[in-house]
Formats: C-alpha cells, structure tokens, sequence
C-alpha cells in the first residue's frame, strides 16, 4: 500500500493548517443531483445534469515544492484533476471527514476504495498529494457524505485536511452516454443563432436551478451592434432552445424564442446609487434651464406663459415647466427677427434659375434609372472614378447621413396641425427600410457591417418605430453606437401682429404652449445642441448627407459624393425633376461648411407661414378659447435652402436627375 503524502508532514508543520475554510461555490453544494438519460438520436437531449465538478475548469497540478519526493512529483507532473467535493468537517473520533460533493456520481466516487488526490493550500502554496481512500457512506438526515482514508485514524489527523478539495484524474471520468455533456464540455462553446448563423458568444458557466440547467453566455465583443452588448444572455439548457451541440466544432446553435436573449438585461447597467445620482443632476439642470427661462420670458413680455404655474395639478405644472425649459430662445428671437414680417418659402427651382450662369458650370445631368442602376462601364465610363472617389470615402467612413423624416402633411394642414397624424407612420416606416436596403444594395455590402454613422431626426412620437424596425432588422448592418436618434426641433406659433414685441406665444391650454417644427432649417441648431457635430468631428467625418424621407429619395449614393468631392465643394444639390418644394431635399454639405453654419445661426432666414389655430388666452382672469375663422398665428419656418444664402456660387455643385 503506498504511504499516503499527508503522513509526511512538510515544514511548516500541518497543525499550522486552518481548521476550517469556507469554498466559493458552497451555495451549490446542497444539491444531489442525479443523471438524466438522453435521447438515443445524435445531439437531442433533455436538461443535462450538473457537471462532475462545479469549478468548471480542470485542476492542473502546480509545480513540485521542495518539501515533496521526487518520486511523487513524477506521478502527478502533467495530470489533469477535477474536484468532486471539498471537505468541510470533521466525523466522529476515527478520523472519518465529511465531504460536500460537487459530482453526479457520489457512489462511485465516495463508495468505492482506491487512489484520490487532495489538493491543499500551505502559506500561500498550492500542494496536490495521493491518499487511498478506504471507503465511505451517505450521511442520513445531512446533505453529504462521510469518507475515511488510509493512515487517517484520529480526530486530529482528520482536522489536518479539512478545507482541501477532494480530486480525481480527469481520464478516470465515466463514459456518458450518446446526448450527454459534462459540465466542463460546455463551457468555451461557441453560441450561434441557427436561423441567422450570428455568433451570440461564449458559454462562461453552467448553473442549475432544479427544473434545468442555465448557461451563462458572454456575448461576442467583436459584434457591438448587438443589442446585448457588453451584458451576460442566460440561455436555458433544454433541447427546445438548444436542439444542437457540436463538441468536435465546439459550438451550440440555439432556437430562442423573441425576447430572450434580452430577457435577463438591463438597459441602464449603472448601479442603483449612479441612477439616482444622474436623475438629480437632471433635476437640477431642469430646474437651473426653468428659472432662466422665466426670466427670459418676462424680458419678451411672455408672461402669460407663467399662468400655468401658479394652479393646477402636479403633472400639470410640470409639464409646462418642461415645455418652457426645451424653448430655445436664441433660436426663437433670431427666428422672431428674421421674420418680423411673412416671407415665401426658399425655393430650389427659382434659386437655380437665378444663378444659373454660375450653377451651370458645376452641374451634372443623369436619368433616375441611371442613377439607381449604379453600374458602370469600368474605366471607360465618364463617371468611373467620381463613383470610386464617392465608394472610398464611404467605405472609410469619411461621410454620414441624416435622415429627416418630414412633418409635411402636417405642415400642409394648416389648422389641424394641433393633432397628431396617425396614419402617416407605417408607410414612411415601410419607405426608411426600403431606403437603408437599397442603400446596402448601392454599396454592395449585403454581408458586411456598414461602418457609416446615421443621424434620424423625427417628431417624438415616432422614435420608438425607427427603432424597432432597426432593431427588427438587425440595424441593416450599420453598427448600433454610429446610429443618433433625435426628435425634431420645435419653436412657439405666435400670434399675428405687425409689431414684433407685440406678438405672442399661443397656448393649446393653461399647460400647453402650442408648438411646431421649425422645418429641414432648424436641423443645424438641433445638431448642435446635442453636440452630433462635435461627435462627427471626432470620428474624421468629412461630408454629410442630408436627405428628406420620401419616394424619391436615395442615401449613400457613392456617386453624389464622389460628386461633391471632385469639386471640392461645400455644398451638394441633388435636383430631380418634379420637386415639390423644400419639404423634399436630398444635399450634401463638407463638414468645414456645418461647422461654420452650426456657429453662425443668423445666417439662416425664417419665414413666418400664417395659419389658424385654436388656442386660449387670459380675459379678466378666466381662461377663454379662442376660435379664428382666418389665420391668427404666425408658424416659424426655416429652408434648409436658407443655408445656401452663406455659401458662395463657385463652392456649389448640382446634380440634376432626370425621369
């Protein structure tokens, strides 16, 4: 019988050894788990049991001390072990030891004599030595296991190893049957979603909760246009939603239903206390931009928009101190100033025929088939290298789009603009899909990522659709972090007057200021406050696409932008015949040119566009409303096409789409 190493007591002596230690995984040491036969057919199964060893990792042996044979360093140098329990305690004065197990086969490896190995911790130094274990028997009325060793036959000796983790060769583990899987198997899989073949991640760890097992899955950091990123995906381990696992590929592919993979994840991953922390700077700040919007108010003689604060229910007053706090009041003075009396819209028809002379000589003509084509004859076609100038800058993720989803109907409408339009939403989502499609179809990169960043500007109501058609549809391959959402700058409809200080701010109700969007105009003034501009900056962009959502409209369209580029131009005009007006643009801008227009928003002209509205007003201090029957209120509008006025004729280029 060979003599146990524990016997030969290494310098320090094992009485300095702690009586007690407590493991990590204690938690699960309380479950008796038993095996669960599997499907006879390759790779279906039922729920696998726990692992033979909940460490999940195999135990390689650390080198040799000095305080160890040479002969028992070559018996163990190169060998794997798994833990199958961790001795807690002490049994009785004959030196039995009780076990906790961490195995599905506590009778084979608690029952049955022959060689173990302990694993011990001596002043920081990891020893694994031999001991024959005698035998052993399940604990009646306790949830382990009570075995003695060879050459253990006192308390005291017994209270030497207490805390060491029991061990077997890895080669000495059962053979499973056809379907099952240890634990250790699992874990560094590959995930992959069998209908897209997309890579979810790893398998980490393998938990078991009674009904099942659990795998705990780090998504692939590669993929960050992954709405999981950067969080831990919790995938049950049954054959509905894991019908296949490859061990010679290492990989599993799973058939989760919608929403799981998102289940277990928060969308904020900051802790309660930063939460808290962040809602009260933003109180703050609400607060700080209310007290110097009210003061702003008094100096325009707005006061009647204070009313509201003074009665009325809680959720009342606060929405009007958030109306108050969002006005832009540099923005609505200049827009005040430029348009102290009504003007037309800028229109991009009159505005070429004016400066055709000088226009001409930048202009290039092609047909709408042409176009969307985007084929080429190779070099022999005239618009050869614009199209690959425009594909590399793209593909460098020189350029970015916005896309402005247009409040034109509304607009249209005149005194209904005070309700929301409804049935607008599912077409023009219809329309953006078809969009972001054949603008991967025009780069010819249906299989990769797309690299551009994508700016969508839209009415508050209708975020949240972009967003699930994005996410719907895996966001078309554009990486999720490149993509900004923001709502449409708005500014207050005033009342008709020819005298500028005399024009008031309509209110919908006591609570309500009545509102509407500033046109394509007021984007630069959006971009900025967010600071999109700063963030393109950074990123190397160095032109941006400015496109309204509708029929005709196309993005990304590497000729345009080899277009722009060739001539060095500031700004791009893309003119197809039919244009209805300034609520369609499709233009190009160099970001030198967006830098300077973001600073300098006296440049761009508003117009006052009359329309009728309902609205209420203060008469010997009851609230009345006030039905017009003729236009009573001025909505201030801005053109995009006004940014052309700061833009010299020569830095300007035109394409010209014919039907």
């Amino acid at each position: 019988m060979p003599r146990p190493a524990l016997l030969s007591p290494p310098s320090p002596p094992l009485s300095l050894l702690p009586l007690h230690r407590t493991p990590l995984w204690i938690s699960f040491s309380s479950r008796l788990p038993t095996r669960t036969p599997f499907d006879s057919s390759p790779h279906r199964f039922r729920p696998v049991s726990l692992p033979v060893f909940s460490s999940g990792a195999p135990v390689v042996p650390a080198a040799a001390t000095g305080s160890r044979e040479d002969e028992e360093e070559e018996e163990v140098e190169g060998s794997k072990f798994v833990e199958v329990g961790y001795i807690s305690t002490t049994h009785g004065i004959r030196g039995e030891l009780r076990v906790v197990s961490s195995t599905d086969f506590p009778e084979l490896r608690f029952f049955k004599p022959g060689r173990r190995w302990l694993r011990t911790r001596i002043l920081g130094k990891e020893m694994i030595s031999e001991v024959e274990l005698t035998g052993g028997r399940s604990h009646s009325g306790q949830k382990c296991w009570i075995i003695s060793f060879s050459g253990i036959d006192t308390m005291d000796k017994a209270k030497q190893i207490v805390g060491s983790t029991l061990l077997v060769r890895e080669e000495d583990r059962p053979e499973l049957e056809e379907g099952e899987f240890y634990t250790h198997d699992l874990v560094g899989m590959k995930v992959v979603l069998k209908e897209t073949g997309r890579l979810v991640g790893t398998v980490i760890n393998v938990f078991n909760y009674g009904a099942n097992d659990l795998l705990e899955v780090m998504p692939e950091s590669s993929k960050p246009d992954l709405s999981y990123h950067c969080s831990h995906v919790w995938v049950p381990f049954v054959e509905a939603i894991v019908p296949d696992v490859d061990m010679d590929k290492r990989e599993m592919w799973i058939t989760p239903p919608k929403g799981l993979l998102e289940l277990n994840l928060r969308s904020d991953v900051r802790t309660k206390k930063e939460r808290r922390q962040l809602e009260w700077k933003e109180k703050k700040k609400l607060q700080r931009r209310l007290i110097a919007g009210k003061k702003k108010l008094c100096e325009m003689d707005q006061k009647h928009l204070l009313e509201g604060l003074r009665f009325g229910d809680k959720a009342q007053k606060s929405w009007l101190a958030k109306q108050i706090a969002e006005i832009d009041f540099k923005l609505l003075q200049h827009a005040m100033e430029s348009s102290s009396i009504p003007h037309d819209r800028h229109n991009l028809s009159e505005f070429i025929d004016a400066n055709s002379a000088v226009l001409l000589k930048n202009t290039m003509r092609l047909s709408h088939k042409y176009l969307m084509r985007n084929e080429s004859k190779g070099r022999n076609d005239l618009n050869y290298e614009l199209h690959e100038r425009g594909l590399k800058l793209l593909m460098e993720s020189k350029a970015a789009i916005i896309l402005v989803v247009n409040n034109k109907d509304t607009l249209e409408r005149g005194f209904e603009t005070d309700d929301v339009c409804v049935g607008r939403q599912e077409p023009m989502v219809n329309l953006f899909q078809e969009l972001l499609l054949d603008c991967k179809r025009v780069l010819k990169v249906e299989e990769q990522v797309i690299s551009i960043p994508l700016v969508i500007v839209c009415p508050d109501h209708e975020i949240q659709l972009y967003k699930d058609c994005l996410s719907d549809n895996g966001y078309f391959g554009i990486i999720s972090r490149k993509v900004w959402f923001l709502e449409e700058r708005k500014l207050p409809i005033i009342s008709t007057s020819t005298d500028q200080k005399r024009n008031k701010i309509l209110l919908k109700s006591p609570w309500e200021i009545l509102q509407a969007p500033t046109g394509s105009g007021g984007l630069f003034s959006l971009l900025t406050s967010h600071k999109v501009v700063d963030d393109l900056n950074e990123m190397g962009i160095e032109y941006l696409q400015v496109c309204s959502l509708d029929d005709g409209s196309t993005i990304g369209h590497p000729l345009f932008v080899g277009l722009v580029s060739s001539h060095g131009a500031d700004v791009g005009i893309k003119f197809m015949e039919g244009n209805k007006g300034d609520d369609e643009f499709d233009l190009i801008f160099s970001m030198r040119f967006i830098n300077s227009i973001s600073k300098q928003f006296d440049r761009l002209q508003f117009c006052a566009v009359p329309e009728r509205h309902l609205h209420v007003e203060q008469v010997d201090n009851e609230w009345t409303t006030v039905h017009p029957d003729k236009p009573n209120s001025y909505h201030l509008h801005c053109s995009i096409y006004s940014t052309l006025n700061g833009c010299p004729l020569d830095n300007i280029c035109i394409m010209q789409v014919m039907e």
